[in-house]
């Protein structure tokens, strides 16, 4: 999105013209033939891949079986808003001063460092429910030991006087969790569940170590 965004929406288009639930089988299919799958193809092509199938699959859900393949099948949608150019555009051109690096969340420890710094955490959220489990999206799961280690790693930000701010889920763990700091309930939209009617707004919680303006 951010350096090649006119190829990716050459490549977007190719899939919207082949959209169908044989062209979306077989894009899907191709996560299969490597334990490895998100790192085959170029930048462009992983990019599109990951996005088109986002947009078309049930849902818009991400999940990963055992082996580590996306398996999530087709939605059930007419005419799917795959892309929007003029979004990515304007995505990339905010982008172009944003440094992209992948890695564990401990590893903002090496960069943010004074007040004048801000870290946002928007970690798998502790499940609320047997069937709301959505901390395993692939075959790592994460733990409630690292979102402990999560904590750990705010508490030492703030020591720092870095500015931090966290999503999760509105529960007592994570209320308990985070008692040292400033936790807020708000709520949200969530649009997966096995239920439509219960689709909708939920709360969750949004933990500062500072203090925001209640409007």
């Amino acid at each position: 999105v951010r350096d090649r965004v006119e190829e990716l929406i050459d490549r977007l288009e190719q899939h919207h013209q082949q959209h169908c639930a044989d062209h979306y089988y077989q894009v899907r299919g191709q996560l299969a033939t490597s334990d490895d799958w998100f790192y085959q193809g170029n930048n462009v092509d992983r990019a599109a891949r990951l996005i088109y199938l986002n947009k078309t699959c049930f849902n818009g859900l991400y999940r990963e079986n055992s082996k580590g393949h996306f398996n999530v099948p087709i939605g059930s949608y007419k005419k799917p808003a795959i892309y929007d150019p003029e979004i990515l555009r304007a995505d990339s051109i905010a982008l172009q001063s944003a440094n992209i690096e992948p890695g564990s969340f401990d590893q903002v420890l090496q960069h943010a460092r004074s007040s004048e710094d801000f870290v946002y955490f928007d970690p798998p959220y502790y499940p609320i429910s047997p069937t709301s489990n959505f901390t395993a999206y692939n075959r790592y799961s994460f733990s409630e030991a690292q979102q402990i280690q999560l904590r750990d790693v705010v508490a030492e930000l703030s020591d720092r006087g870095v500015k931090v701010m966290l999503s999760n889920s509105d529960c007592p763990f994570i209320q308990e969790l985070y008692k040292a700091f400033n936790v807020h309930t708000i709520y949200a939209t969530r649009n997966i569940n096995c239920n439509a009617e219960k689709r909708g707004k939920i709360t969750e919680v949004l933990v500062t170590n500072y203090l925001v303006e209640q409007s």
